[in-house]
């Protein structure tokens, strides 16, 4: 079996967009859409949205790696790294740290040529001091670099990519490509999601860095889309992908024995559009949870507040399983007797809706 780089034609993708412009239509008016509601909001709640979407980035970025980082440390890096904290927070964990950190530089610098000197810092960040691996540099050694799965005895080879030999010279070319077609470069391609698609699949099949690929690979389709759309994007690709990864990757496998990618830029195009539209309705929901609090802020006490806030942080689709007493105890670390009264409040308030009866009684949040 030979792979899209041992080709003829690699790096020459080609690819129809006949069968799926009306996605790449509406991939334009959904950011469109999006821009026009942001601009008509507060400044805290745009903000507040902008650092959610940011924080579902770096948390499910890591997720798809089996990396399950601090929601509450990823916050405060991010938070700390867009200057909305007037004292920094600390953030205990360093992978933490590092990922809020790659994911605000991704967003600042944009606009900015790529370079190898950006891809390392970004690996640095991601990676930090690890002694495992070789941390802002490409990676070397004879060893061939492949994506495997199943068992000792019972692999299956996925892909091989590039040997590292090959590497510098085809991040040279990866990068003046990236350049290039670029709003402003000679071979511009002007549709957002579609050069991100190239973009993505062109850097994973180099694998140019021993660990960290995937992380990176999805932060050069953030600053693609970004660059293209000549402003900074509103959505998490991560989330996504996250949600099907098996498909992702089944789609990634398959564009990498060819060179001819359409069905590869076709599934792209497809969750960035989706991407987009769950982060409007990230936007509905946080504009949901400010309203929310401004109707109820003088008639919950600190055991509630807590409790609720641990109730949005699981999101649009609520807390899993809803809340029950014996959970409400555990978050507000109170007795028994002062959740159930706490919860009876609630539901008296209109804030919680009660499901089922006795013990397995639960409640759900009610934010409109």
């Amino acid at each position: 079996m030979r792979y899209n780089w041992e080709l003829e034609d690699w790096p020459d993708f080609n690819y129809s967009l006949k069968n799926f412009e009306s996605l790449l239509y509406d991939f334009s008016l959904e950011t469109g859409e999006i821009t026009g509601i942001l601009k008509s909001l507060p400044k805290d709640i745009q903000e507040e949205s902008l650092v959610e979407v940011m924080l579902s980035e770096a948390i499910k970025t890591s997720e798809i790696e089996g990396e399950f980082l601090s929601r509450e440390d990823v916050m405060s890096s991010i938070r700390n790294n867009l200057g909305l904290n007037e004292i920094l927070l600390p953030v205990r964990d360093q992978k933490s740290l590092g990922i809020g950190q790659l994911m605000v530089d991704v967003r600042k610098t944009y606009q900015e040529p790529l370079t190898v000197e950006k891809l390392w810092e970004w690996h640095r960040l991601l990676l930090g001091t690890s002694v495992r691996i070789r941390v802002g540099q490409w990676r070397t050694g004879t060893e061939p670099m492949q994506i495997i799965s199943g068992s000792i005895g019972k692999e299956k080879i996925h892909f091989q990519a590039p040997p590292s030999q090959q590497v510098p010279m085809e991040m040279e070319r990866f990068i003046n490509w990236f350049n290039e077609t670029a709003p402003d470069g000679a071979n511009p391609i002007n549709s957002a999601p579609v050069r991100a698609a190239i973009a993505h699949l062109y850097f994973e099949t180099i694998h140019p860095f021993e660990d960290g690929n995937g992380r990176i690979g999805r932060a050069i389709a953030e600053k693609t889309l970004s660059q293209t759309l000549e402003r900074p994007v509103m959505m998490s690709l991560s989330r996504t992908v996250e949600a099907d990864r098996k498909k992702y990757y089944a789609k990634l496998e398959h564009a990498q024995r060819s060179n001819e990618i359409t069905d590869w830029v076709q599934y792209f195009v497809e969750i960035a559009l989706k991407a987009q539209k769950e982060s409007r309705q990230l936007i509905d929901f946080t504009l949901q949870k400010t309203h929310f609090f401004d109707r109820h802020k003088n008639q919950l006490n600190d055991r509630q507040v807590k409790v609720i806030q641990k109730m949005l942080e699981a999101g649009r689709n609520g807390f899993e399983g809803g809340m029950s007493a014996k959970k409400y105890m555990s978050i507000a670390k109170t007795s028994k007797a002062t959740a159930t009264r706490d919860l009876l409040t609630l539901v008296e308030m209109g804030v919680l809706q009660p499901h089922g009866g006795g013990r397995s009684v639960r409640y759900e949040l009610l934010l409109l």
